[in-house]
């Protein structure tokens, strides 16, 4: 029998019995591999990461269909670019499964240990989430780093991926099972819902005791949904509307290169810079806005910016809101780094924010003052990413406050518990 074959649920009309049904071969699963050695589950990775490569033309062609029906139905360059596969992505989506696998496992270590003074020795340790449901929108990647992470981290994952992707989904997903079957892991510990009814999706967020935790990744409007209606714990990814903050102090060449990476290199991406900050004292601030016309960028600014150049259109109250993924940047001029701060502290989603400066003390004040998962100095905000942080992949950057925050990789996708060992201590 073929993996698809194993892995594949029943397709009941009712959502909730599907649900129920994938969630409790996940939870069986997730017992085998809370157990199963580190040599076993990278075999697993390994295993999957071959047949990616193996199955590589079948994959494309399912992305090929993806694509000629996102083009029908109108998606915008930056969806398609998102959903886009070509022989170098997949190679390096098969490359992330092989680096996950190199990742020491963080299911079993020893966070921290202590001995009392009554002799009792205290210790947390790492054990995996259990059941992860994941629910994403048009990157067939997300399917490969998940699965892969999930694995990795001893969780069984169900994942939940966007109509845009439904050939690239199932044709990733076929080749990871395989590859967990080969190596004598079970297929249930990946599975992908094998439906995009959207009451599979409330089924999901409604599925206490059998998904312990729902990642969304996706736009507002599905972020929205899950924390509005999700019974199960999320972690969620808000928007990336992020900020890049050149300094009076910033080094004209460096800021201009980094304006034009950190917004063009790929502008559908979430650590995509939205809005480009430029204090009142600094000296070159034509040459960034031209920079970014002649790469293609429309320029949306305040009255300021829009005095600098015949190629900047007046920018509205909402674009300071706005999570473009697209070749559109607002600009704004600000009164120093507490104008730079008071900017950001309004309109940030808290995902990335970066400044340009040669002042370390400056410098220093941003890092400290910027609350966002991410806070960068004189880099580009697109090193917002698991696999720049040297994390393998990522499930998405997460810009909430509790458990994880930031890129959330291995690490993330685990909790911890107590162990207390003891020489017969009674409590007085």
């Amino acid at each position: 029998m073929n993996a698809e074959a194993l892995s594949a649920p029943p397709m009941p009309g009712d959502a909730a019995a599907l649900i129920a049904d994938i969630g409790a071969r996940a939870r069986a699963a997730s017992k085998v591999l809370a157990l199963a050695p580190t040599v076993d589950k990278a075999a697993g990775l390994v295993a999957a990461a071959a047949q990616i490569r193996k199955r590589a033309a079948d994959i494309l062609a399912a992305n090929a269909e993806d694509m000629a029906a996102g083009q029908t139905n109108g998606l915008s360059g930056a969806m398609l670019d998102r959903l886009r596969l070509d022989e170098g992505r997949l190679a390096a989506i098969a490359d992330a499964i092989g680096d996950v696998a190199a990742l020491p496992d963080p299911s079993g270590a020893e966070i921290d240990r202590v001995t009392r003074p009554n002799g009792l020795v205290l210790s947390r340790v790492r054990v995996p989430l259990g059941v992860v449901g994941i629910i994403y929108e048009s990157r067939p990647n997300v399917t490969a780093d998940a699965a892969a992470l999930g694995l990795m981290s001893g969780n069984a994952v169900i994942l939940r991926g966007g109509s845009e992707a439904v050939h690239s989904n199932r044709a990733i997903h076929a080749a990871f099972a395989a590859g967990l079957v080969e190596a004598g892991l079970p297929a249930d510990a990946v599975q992908l819902v094998p439906t995009q009814d959207r009451a599979a999706v409330g089924a999901m967020l409604r599925a206490q005791g059998l998904i312990d935790i729902i990642i969304p990744r996706g736009g507002k409007g599905l972020v929205a949904r899950v924390q509005d209606e999700a019974r199960v714990p999320v972690l969620a990814h808000l928007d990336g509307i992020n900020h890049l903050y050149i300094d009076g102090a910033a080094d004209p060449a460096k800021a201009v290169d980094l304006a034009v990476n950190a917004k063009m290199r790929r502008t559908g991406v979430c650590g995509a810079t939205e809005t480009i900050l430029i204090d009142r004292a600094y000296s070159a601030p034509l040459a960034i806005v031209d920079a970014l016309v002649k790469a293609g960028c429309e320029v949306r600014g305040d009255k300021g910016v829009v005095g600098l150049s015949p190629h900047v259109d007046a920018a509205s109250a909402g674009d300071w809101d706005t999570e473009y993924l697209d070749a559109i940047v607002s600009i704004a001029m600000v009164d120093g780094l507490a104008g730079a701060l008071a900017h950001i502290d309004a309109h940030s989603s808290k995902h990335t924010d970066a400044i340009v400066t040669e002042d370390a003390a400056t410098a220093e004040r941003f890092l400290s003052g910027v609350d966002s998962a991410i806070v960068m100095h004189n880099a580009s905000t697109q090193f917002a990413d698991g696999g720049e942080f040297g994390l393998g992949a990522e499930i998405g950057i997460a810009t909430g406050r509790l458990h994880a925050r930031g890129p959330v990789a291995l690490e993330g996708l685990t909790t911890y518990k107590w162990l207390v060992r003891g020489t017969g201590q009674v409590r007085p």
